[in-house]
């Protein structure tokens, strides 16, 4: 409840306190005793009123079921966040750095879309620029409240979905795929090199498209359909199995599957019920094959509308919706332990495609530069049709960065990468456009 909301409760409440004859009485902002106020009658009704409250606690916890205990748990499972601050030197003195780098690389251009900048979980710069449709000048401003298609940053959270299950003893990581789905023809796959893009498998964004005469490209896929495509198409594996990195968006369409066929649960209601609802990330939902319309859409440099196509229907490698600060909120959950123990993030955040040197690895669901100077930013980026999405943590800063766009500018990966700069000493460069 809002201090403003609770002053008008206090002072319509206050004279009831008072006359109710218990003593007690609202004085600047406290709710105080005051022997005072105290006659027989009202003791006699204080004395009657603490005995009925005692037998009805004692009652109640004799005839209560223990099955109402774990909605008990479930309900403490819900995690409030309350904003944060910085000394307000700080504040601005990250603020205008901040802004210096955005009017140099990014605001000077057509951007269009919503940047957050955090620190401590603090934000100290957040702006929203442009509208819904960049066609549209004069209504649907971009918000807070604007929710984007985040793309491929959404691993990070189907990848949570499924550590979160690894936790509860639901599934192991080490299980081959084909325990999930029998007849699975590609050998030595397991859930962990699905995590970690290792599993060698063809990635259906391509095969969907050479593969003629068996998918209507304007139909927009299922999750189904693509496990049903590697289970009777004879699609050619792309690698071994754990032999390399290979980035693919059908190891995140098939782990959505399994976290249905675990859960029971489908895949957007399952991320609702077990992040967004209680993490309080309010903004922040899964479509399914569809159902774009009445959601922002995306657009090319010229402002010409992104048409869709098969690719668009399934759910796990992108269609979460989010915003900055709902990921604001991701983050910090991460980062306090409020989603995945330190251990299964310790998993999550270690690199394993070691086979060639340089600063850009994977772990399971995040990406990673990892400096010469030990520096280490976690993050994930996004990019799908129009949509360009930053979402970049700094650990040792305890910084976040997050730049949302829906029309076409690739400047929103390099202005990311020149912020990190405001935080700490980093060098190396980030490929323009890698999700």
């Amino acid at each position: 409840m809002s201090n403003r909301h609770f002053s008008a409760l206090r002072r319509r409440n206050a004279k009831a306190y008072r006359n109710f004859g218990l003593g007690f009485v609202f004085v600047r902002d406290k709710l105080i005793f005051l022997p005072s106020l105290l006659n027989k009658n009202n003791l006699r009704l204080l004395k009657n009123n603490l005995i009925a409250l005692i037998c009805g606690i004692a009652i109640y916890a004799c005839n209560s079921p223990k099955a109402e205990v774990p909605a008990l748990k479930a309900q403490s499972s819900t995690v409030k966040f309350v904003p944060k601050s910085l000394p307000p030197q700080d504040s601005i003195k990250y603020h205008n750095a901040v802004q210096e780098v955005l009017d140099k690389n990014l605001l000077r251009g057509r951007f269009n879309g919503s940047i957050l900048v955090a620190k401590d979980g603090a934000i100290v710069y957040e702006q929203y620029v442009g509208t819904k449709d960049p066609r549209i000048k004069t209504k649907d401003s971009i918000t807070a409240e604007t929710s984007f298609q985040i793309a491929s940053t959404g691993k990070t959270i189907t990848s949570a979905a499924v550590l979160k299950l690894w936790e509860e003893g639901k599934l192991d990581i080490n299980d081959s795929v084909s325990k999930y789905f029998p007849g699975f023809p590609y050998a030595g796959v397991t859930v962990k090199t699905l995590l970690d893009h290792r599993s060698g498998l063809p990635n259906y964004l391509y095969y969907f498209e050479t593969e003629k005469g068996k998918w209507d490209r304007k139909k927009q896929a299922t999750n189904a359909d693509v496990l049903n495509s590697l289970l009777t198409w004879n699609v050619p594996k792309a690698a071994n199995a754990d032999r390399r990195f290979q980035y693919c968006n059908t190891n995140f369409v098939l782990l959505a599957l399994i976290v249905e066929k675990v859960s029971g649960m489908p895949f957007p209601e399952f991320l609702k019920k077990t992040f967004f609802e209680p993490l309080g990330m309010n903004h922040s939902f899964v479509i399914s094959p569809n159902e774009q319309a009445g959601h922002i859409q995306s657009f090319q440099p010229n402002n010409a509308l992104w048409s869709l196509d098969f690719s668009d229907g399934p759910y796990g490698d992108k269609n979460i919706f989010s915003t900055p600060r709902d990921l604001l909120i991701w983050d910090q959950a991460l980062t306090e332990g409020k989603v995945l123990s330190p251990k299964t993030l310790e998993a999550a955040y270690t690199p394993y495609s070691n086979e060639k040197p340089g600063i850009h690895n994977y772990g399971l669901g995040w990406r990673m530069l990892l400096y010469p100077n030990s520096k280490k930013i976690i993050y994930h980026n996004g990019h799908w049709h129009g949509f360009n999405i930053a979402f970049a943590r700094l650990p040792e800063e305890k910084a976040t960065i997050i730049i949302f766009t829906n029309r076409f500018n690739p400047a929103v990966y390099s202005t990311a990468k020149k912020l990190y700069d405001v935080f700490g000493n980093y060098d190396g460069k980030q490929d323009e456009g890698e999700e």
